[in-house]
C-alpha cells in the first residue's frame, strides 16, 4: 500500500494538481553480475517497487523538482546548460534535461514531485529508476521523439557522463523494457534480448535488504571495470576478442596464462564462468527446473564473494542463512555489491517465516536488522492515471 496520496502532496507543494503521473520501476539481477561493462549476457527482471514522478507545466521557466524521499529541494531556471551540483539526488533528472537540451530539443519550465519505494543505496537501481522516469516523462511531454532504447542509451549517458558513473547498460535496460513474469537475458554487447518466461510457481522473490549503505560511485567499482580492461588486454594478445565475454570458460582456461596478475585472472575467471551461468539459467527458467536455477544462484554468489571479491559479511550472512532453510531454492547477493541487496528464492507460503528467520539470524551476526520484501516480476516505465494513491 502506497504511503502517500502523491496528488495531495503535489497540490501541497505547488498549489495546483498535476498533469500526469509516471511510474518507473526498480531492478533486480537474478544472475548474471558485473556482466554489463563485460560484453556478456546479464538476466534482470524490473520489480513492483519504483519511483513515481508527478508533473505539471510551469509558466516561470524553471524546473522545480521536490522528492518525498529527501529534505533537499532544487530549482534552477531553463538554460542551455547545466553541470552537476554537489552529491544531491536532483543531479540524475538535471542529467537528463541537460542531455535533451543537448540533443537540441525545446523545453520549457516545470514542476517535478518524485516519490520512490525502492530502498535508497539499496542496489536496486533507484538512480537508473528516476533517470529513466524522467526521460520517460520528458519524451512524452515535449513529443521528443525518442524510442525505448534511445532512452535507455540516453539514461546510461547521464549516469556516466553527468553523475560520474562507469555502470554499464542493464539497469536502464530492464528498467525500460521489463515485462511482467519475464526475466530479460541481455546481451550488454549488441542489446539483443529474450523475454525469458519465469514461471516461479510455488516460489516468491524475496529481496533481503542488508541496510549497509553502500555509494557506487565511491565504492571498487570502477576499480574492478579497471582490472577487467587489464584481462581483456593481456588475452588480446593471443585472442580476437573485444570483450572478456566474448569467451567461454574452456577457452579461457587455455589462454589465462597470459593474465600475470592473480587479482586480476580472478576477477576474469569470475566473468567468463558467470558468463556462461546465465546461459544454463535461462534454460533452467524455461524448463521450470527451479532447483537447477537455485544451485546457479548459490554458484553465482560463491564466484562474487571469492573471486570478484564484492560481496561481504552482511551478504554473505543472508546467503549463509538462506542454504539452511528447506524452502529456499537459492539465493545470491545482487547488484553491484559492497552492501545493498540480496535475494532469494523462498517458497510463498513459508516467506513470512523465512523472514522472521533469517532477520534473526542476521541481526544476530551483524548486530542490526535487514528489511526484507515480497516482490513480483513487474512491467517497465509507463505512463499512470494521475489520481495516485
Amino acid at each position: 500500500m502506497m504511503k502517500y496520496n502523491l496528488q495531495q502532496e503535489f497540490y501541497k507543494l505547488y498549489n495546483k494538481e498535476a498533469d500526469n503521473a509516471y511510474f518507473s520501476p526498480g531492478r533486480v539481477n537474478l544472475i548474471g553480475e558485473h556482466i554489463d561493462y563485460n560484453g556478456g549476457l546479464v538476466m534482470p527482471c524490473a520489480i513492483t517497487f519504483g519511483t513515481y514522478l508527478l508533473v505539471s507545466p510551469n509558466e516561470d521557466g524553471v524546473f522545480r523538482f521536490s522528492s518525498l524521499n529527501f529534505e533537499d529541494k532544487y530549482e534552477v531556471p531553463l538554460q542551455q546548460h547545466y553541470e552537476k551540483d554537489g552529491n544531491g539526488w536532483f543531479n540524475f533528472p538535471v542529467g537528463v534535461i541537460e542531455h535533451f537540451l543537448k540533443d537540441g530539443h525545446e523545453l520549457s519550465g516545470l514542476d517535478m514531485l518524485y516519490y520512490g519505494d525502492i530502498p535508497i543505496s539499496s542496489g536496486l537501481s533507484s538512480s537508473a529508476s528516476i533517470e529513466v522516469a524522467t526521460a520517460f516523462a520528458l519524451n512524452d511531454l515535449f513529443n521528443a521523439g525518442y524510442s525505448k532504447l534511445d532512452l535507455v542509451k540516453l539514461s546510461k549517458s547521464v549516469e556516466n557522463n553527468f553523475i560520474g558513473v562507469n555502470s554499464g547498460i542493464m539497469d536502464q535496460f530492464a528498467v525500460t523494457f521489463g515485462e511482467k513474469n519475464k526475466a530479460l537475458m541481455l546481451n550488454c554487447d549488441t542489446l539483443d534480448y529474450q523475454a525469458v518466461d519465469s514461471n516461479l510457481g510455488e516460489y516468491v522473490l524475496a529481496i533481503i535488504n542488508t541496510n549497509k549503505p553502500r555509494q557506487l560511485a565511491e565504492s571498487k567499482y570502477n576499480e574492478r571495470v579497471q582490472e577487467c580492461q587489464e584481462a581483456l588486454t593481456a588475452l588480446q594478445q593471443e585472442l580476437k576478442i573485444n570483450h572478456l565475454c566474448d569467451i567461454d570458460a574452456a577457452t579461457f582456461e587455455k589462454h589465462q596464462h597470459l593474465i600475470t596478475n592473480p587479482v586480476v585472472l580472478k576477477r576474469a575467471k569470475h566473468v567468463v564462468e558467470e558468463n556462461d551461468r546465465v546461459k544454463l539459467a535461462a534454460a533452467a527458467l524455461a524448463g521450470n527446473n527451479l532447483d537447477e536455477f537455485g544451485r546457479l544462484m548459490y554458484a553465482s554468489h560463491n564466484s562474487l564473494c571469492h573471486l570478484y571479491e564484492v560481496s561481504g559479511a552482511e551478504l554473505d550472512a543472508v546467503v549463509e542463512y538462506s542454504k539452511t532453510n528447506p524452502n529456499v531454492a537459492g539465493a545470491r547477493m545482487t547488484g553491484a555489491g559492497f552492501g545493498g541487496c540480496a535475494i532469494a528464492l523462498v517458497k510463498g507460503n513459508a516467506f513470512d517465516a523465512y523472514s522472521e528467520a533469517v532477520t534473526e539470524y542476521y541481526t544476530n551476526k551483524i548486530g542490526y536488522a535487514p528489511s526484507v520484501y515480497s516482490s513480483l516480476i513487474g512491467n517497465g516505465v509507463g505512463l499512470l492515471s494521475v489520481a495516485v494513491n
